[in-house]
């Protein structure tokens, strides 16, 4: 079974391509109460992770990035105003790129993420944004077919894409890609987290999670408000509602099931693990969290800070799942396996 990759889109609840053009004018962010739910769980199960921060989060509270950056999580780059890669032109891009970069110039990001997946082969020309700047990995590819996003021809392992097509293993190529995890049964079916968090079966999720990791490092992702219900249920369509708010109230339980039975490492320093970044890339060591549960009376757990933003106690549905273990799945290699 593999060590997986946890990571977590830093970013304000609106920043969802879905409720752009049903914002209210007058909004309040609640950016503080939709981590706490997160850091729970982290703090809970010792686990660090790579927080893909957006450039204006860093602006508003830069407090925030630091305290997650002294926690020991990666802090890596989601540029700056989530406007999708489709958006924008190159030098916007760069422009963009520059921002987000002196905001968080104290953590040296060596990775990114495109705002809503949105790297495919419209857009490789950011392959080369990105490799001007210094990153050293990306993971914005995701190998399936959405109305938002979607690259289902590209590889399903870690890869390096081509520039000149991204579907495409170029050994020679400068970004290191680890595209979001699918479970591919005829076709390919996304297990990573977020929407797919919300709206999949609890026992699904785990066995599809559990299918991918015996085979190779799965890439799991969560955004705050896939588990913190605050924000406001917005007047939308009726698909964009379902993409927003369905499975929102349930999702931290099945956080906490998979934190529970899978292992989960910060990307870079799984990357680094796997001897895929240069030595010179200033990743976080991170250690594989041990695979244990704590819930709130557990005397191994930190003391909880108020009023401060990191721990507050599990809800009790963590207790369910004391003492269950890991079943592993033996299988053989994926052919689509690059590394």
């Amino acid at each position: 079974m593999n060590v997986n990759a946890l990571s977590i889109d830093l970013e304000f609840w609106w920043c969802n391509e879905f409720l752009t053009n049903y914002l209210p004018h007058d909004r309040e962010d609640g950016f503080r109460d939709s981590l706490r739910p997160i850091f729970a769980v982290l703090d809970a199960f010792d686990v660090k992770a790579t927080f893909f921060v957006l450039g204006s989060v860093a602006e508003k509270y830069p407090e925030v990035v630091s305290e997650i950056h002294r926690d020991g999580h990666e802090i890596a780059c989601h540029a700056y105003s989530h406007k999708p890669l489709y958006a924008m032109s190159r030098s916007e891009f760069e422009d963009e790129l520059k921002k987000s970069l002196e905001l968080l110039d104290d953590y040296n990001p060596v990775g990114f993420r495109a705002p809503s997946f949105s790297l495919n082969n419209g857009t490789r020309w950011a392959i080369g944004v990105l490799e001007k700047y210094g990153f050293r990995y990306d993971s914005s590819i995701f190998p399936v077919r959405t109305q938002l996003y979607g690259v289902p021809d590209a590889p399903v392992g870690i890869y390096r894409p081509s520039r000149e097509d991204v579907t495409v293993h170029d050994p020679d190529g400068p970004i290191v890609e680890f595209p979001l995890s699918v479970l591919r049964i005829g076709t390919n079916i996304p297990v990573s987290g977020g929407f797919y968090l919300r709206a999949l079966p609890k026992r699904f999720l785990s066995w599809g999670v559990g299918r991918i990791a015996a085979r190779r490092p799965a890439n799991i992702y969560v955004h705050p408000h896939d588990i913190y219900p605050g924000p406001p249920l917005l007047k939308v369509p009726f698909m964009s509602r379902l993409v927003t708010y369905h499975g929102v109230r349930t999702s931290l339980e099945k956080l906490i099931m998979l934190m529970a039975r899978f292992p989960f490492m910060p990307m870079g320093a799984l990357l680094d693990r796997m001897a895929l970044l240069p030595p010179d890339a200033p990743v976080p060591a991170a250690p594989a969290a041990p695979l244990r549960l704590v819930g709130r009376d557990d005397p191994t757990l930190p003391p909880f800070s108020s009023p401060g933003l990191r721990r507050q106690p599990l809800d009790a549905v963590a207790h369910r799942y004391t003492g269950r273990t890991r079943k592993q799945v033996c299988e053989t290699g994926d052919p689509d396996e690059v590394w």
